[in-house]
């Protein structure tokens, strides 16, 4: 058997004194063995990231290393100094990061970005480093590497900037690829591509990679090896085939039951419910001025769009990034308006009113965001976050809050909560005071932009479940907008899929998913992760 690439043994991150457990990982033991790649999973705070960061030398300082080692070609990466990190990451040790318009430079072009890593250590010429780039360029699949290379990063799309981290990782022909939840915020035809691209690289290079992620459709796909970390132990490792079809631990179980089924349920057809949102011919383009070199720039965001959505009926907005999902939610709720087209709420033409009446009517449709962290503001407390719209729209103040308690128990918090401020809760409860906040209006409908895709996979099921309980329960009408085709299909009663700002298919979702029509739709739902979980 040959030996381990690189071998944690019982490592011990310390958290910082008032943390919410004494260790970031505890006691862990972990190999990466040569050509394989090895997933770690878990939730948010099951120390996955932190022992990334730990390989590549990337902790942050006010986590402490506290026992352990991470060998590697002979030496314990614990005990390096900045000097000799800077000469081992990049060269040996190469990280690929989650979200990359945040990683890379926005004033720098993509092919001096991937050059400087030779620049940095000292490596080839100019003219070199050039050619390099665009070699690289090409190797991840970029189009046209030529002229790519001169892009910024603003000017590729996310599926593009991704490869663009790749190609920086894979540079200096690094022997350890760490990627860090390198597709989470990537829609479901480009995470299969990147997903692919990995693979591919991992095997052409020979290269061993630890993949951190918490979506087990992506380890279905990727992975040879797993770890399941509950935090910071590691509770569960073996093949990839073996935790999938046979896990032992019970939270290893709980995270795979809690992935939703590419089979959606039967649903009652809402056929005769009072339609509560209807969008008709909504059409939205976008011009760019005139640049220095070229014509302004025309973007057909929303073409024609037409739907309606019944009273208890959640109506599904799915396809790709840039497909028009966003822009018609905007357009939906009037926080844009159309060039052409006409929304209404029940039988209210409500793209037609005035800015006073539209303040007046703005409580009958209400929105949660996708990023909860974003969406809350900081400064106030929950009570008062709830609380602001129903009081601007002339509840009795002490009316709205005893109505903000009763909402945060009906989803599922603590009225006790009210009291305390959004950095005191996790990334689901402020989902769940987000829903609270736009209930407080008693609106006759929610849209729900990407409502769970910053989520764990457990806290996206809960998150699930309690919105089909508040849409039955209050007899609500929902547009879900979403990339998620796993996530649709648990939830939607009807789908509409956009391409290219047009719906070119809308039907229930257990016949769209048993007999696409469109091949767009056949192309996103045959991209989804890990369809071999719903076979087996």
């Amino acid at each position: 058997m040959s030996e381990p690439v690189v071998s944690i043994r019982n490592l011990t991150l310390a958290l910082p004194k008032g943390a919410d457990r004494p260790h970031a990982v505890e006691d862990l033991s972990l190999d990466l063995m040569p050509g394989k790649i090895l997933c770690v999973v878990g939730e948010s705070g099951s120390g996955k990231s932190m022992s990334a960061y730990a390989l590549t030398g990337l902790l942050p300082r006010a986590l402490t290393p506290v026992g352990g080692s991470i060998l590697f070609e002979g030496r314990d990466l614990l005990t390096l100094g900045e000097r000799d990190w800077r000469a081992l990451r990049g060269r040996r040790i190469a990280m690929v990061f989650q979200e990359p318009m945040t990683a890379l430079n926005p004033v720098m072009r993509i092919g001096d970005q991937i050059a400087e890593m030779f620049e940095a250590h000292g490596l080839l010429t100019k003219a070199e480093r050039r050619a390099k780039a665009i070699a690289l360029a090409t190797e991840v699949g970029l189009p046209d590497p030529a002229q790519i290379v001169r892009a910024y990063p603003h000017q590729l799309s996310g599926g593009q900037r991704q490869r663009a981290m790749i190609a920086m990782a894979l540079a200096l022909e690094p022997s350890i690829l760490v990627a860090d939840e390198p597709t989470t915020a990537l829609d479901v035809t480009t995470q299969a591509q990147i997903l692919k691209l990995v693979r591919d690289l991992q095997r052409r290079r020979g290269m061993s990679v630890l993949f951190i992620t918490h979506d087990f459709g992506v380890v279905a796909d990727i992975a040879d090896h797993v770890a399941v970390l509950q935090r910071g132990k590691l509770v569960e490792s073996g093949s990839a085939d073996e935790v999938l079809r046979s896990p032992q631990h019970p939270y290893t179980k709980a995270l795979l039951a809690a992935v939703p089924s590419i089979v959606p349920p039967e649903r009652a057809s809402r056929e005769g419910a009072p339609i509560a949102l209807s969008a008709i011919g909504l059409t939205k383009t976008y011009t760019s001025r005139r640049g220095l070199f070229g014509p302004p720039r025309i973007v057909h965001a929303v073409k024609e769009v037409a739907f309606d959505v019944r009273r208890g009926e959640t109506l599904g907005l799915v396809g790709e990034s840039g497909s028009g999902k966003s822009t018609t939610a905007r357009l939906a709720i009037r926080l844009i308006d159309p060039d052409r087209g006409t929304v209404r709420l029940g039988a209210l033409d409500y793209t037609a009113l005035g800015p006073r009446a539209l303040r007046a009517e703005r409580k009958r449709i209400q929105m949660i965001f996708q990023d909860p962290f974003a969406s809350l503001n900081p400064r106030r407390t929950v009570e008062q976050i709830i609380t602001a719209g129903p009081i601007a729209h002339g509840t009795p103040v002490r009316e709205a809050r005893e109505r903000a308690r009763e909402l945060l128990d009906l989803v599922g918090l603590s009225p006790s909560a009210a009291e305390r401020y959004p950095n005191a809760f996790s990334g689901g409860q402020r989902q769940r005071i987000g829903i609270a906040r736009a209930l407080a209006m008693e609106p006759d409908v929610l849209v729900a932009d990407e409502a769970v895709s910053a989520l764990d996979v457990s806290v996206q099921a809960q998150v699930l479940d309690l919105l089909e309980d508040l849409k039955q329960r209050l007899n609500l009408a929902m547009l879900f907008i979403t990339h998620d085709l796993r996530v649709a299909a648990k939830i939607c009663d009807r789908i509409a899929v956009m391409h290219r700002g047009e719906i070119v298919e809308q039907r229930p979702t257990a016949d769209l998913f048993r007999r696409p029509d469109h091949p767009y739709t056949r192309d996103l739902l045959s991209a989804v992760p890990g369809l071999q979980m719903d076979v087996a």
